[in-house]
């Protein structure tokens, strides 16, 4: 298959990205580096130019961008388009065609130092997430973004022992009665299908998709704030973990507790870079 002009242009484009996937995006424009991170991944899925591991660095990156490009303030539908343009791009490339496969050696290159990174930090406006892949024979959070409910202390995120872990929030209330039940609560996008960003993120509670605790245990020592004794941890579904991913990165979402008197307690979150620290944490254990 013989490559157009444009189709040049646009391997180009991605070569001069690829030694720069771990930096920040200041050397490029927001939408240029979504779009050339995205393009390598449309080449990597049509073509298998990469390994398991590498492919979930790649998902992380080309993640790390989306947010960034959202958080600029481009538009999803910008971004949407900017993504479909990538992928067309991708499938009129020859696999064979040997800038591929300098692509390909490039992001492997920029990438073996990130493959042995135990732990990363993914920023937020007010809130981070904190990823971590080493190996634990206890439990521990692999990944968790903290917050507080009054005086308590919160923590949501990924938690286990070893290569396991479940989608879970852990609180330790202070003085006072513990909840019957727990429950995600985030904006619903059959309803609302645009960001909300008003006030502290969180939609009406009109607009709202929920998604309710499937078990809870007394919780395991590693996972409670170094200034708390015991606490509960709540179980969610996959399926809650999915619908924050869809979340724009600016929007929150939050933890509701029930009490029996009929009293809720909320702990306020970040959607953030959810998605991106969940393709790292895919890379695998070290």
């Amino acid at each position: 298959m013989t490559i157009g002009r444009p189709a040049r242009k646009t391997i180009a484009a991605a070569l001069a990205a690829a030694t720069t996937f771990l930096a920040s995006a200041a050397s490029a424009g927001p939408v240029d580096t979504y779009y050339e991170r995205a393009f390598v991944v449309a080449a990597d899925a049509r073509c298998g130019l990469f390994e398991t591991r590498l492919d979930a660095a790649l998902s992380a990156a080309t993640a790390q961008a989306r947010g960034a490009a959202l958080r600029s303030g481009i538009a999803e539908t910008a971004l949407t388009a900017t993504a479909a343009r990538a992928w067309s791009r991708a499938q009129s490339v020859s696999c064979r065609d040997p800038q591929l496969a300098t692509v390909r050696a490039r992001v492997d290159q920029a990438f073996s130092g990130w493959l042995r990174t135990p732990r990363m930090t993914f920023p937020g406006a007010e809130q981070d997430w904190t990823a971590v892949r080493t190996r634990s024979e206890s439990a521990a959070w692999k990944l968790r973004q903290e917050s507080r409910v009054g005086a308590s202390p919160v923590t949501f995120g990924y938690a286990g022992a070893e290569a396991t872990s479940e989608l879970m929030t852990v609180v330790s209330f202070v003085g006072r009665s513990r909840p019957y039940a727990a429950r995600i609560v985030l904006r619903d996008p059959m309803r609302v299908p645009r960001p909300w960003l008003n006030g502290d993120g969180l939609v009406p509670a009109s607009a709202r998709a929920s998604y309710w605790a499937t078990g809870v245990a007394a919780a395991d020592r590693g996972l409670l704030t170094s200034d708390s004794r015991a606490g509960e941890t709540w179980r969610f579904p996959a399926s809650a973990a999915a619908a924050v991913e869809r979340l724009d990165p600016r929007e929150a979402f939050a933890v509701e507790f029930h009490f029996r008197d009929g009293t809720v307690a909320t702990a306020r979150f970040e959607a953030g870079d959810f998605a991106a620290a969940r393709a790292f944490l895919a890379m695998g254990a070290i």
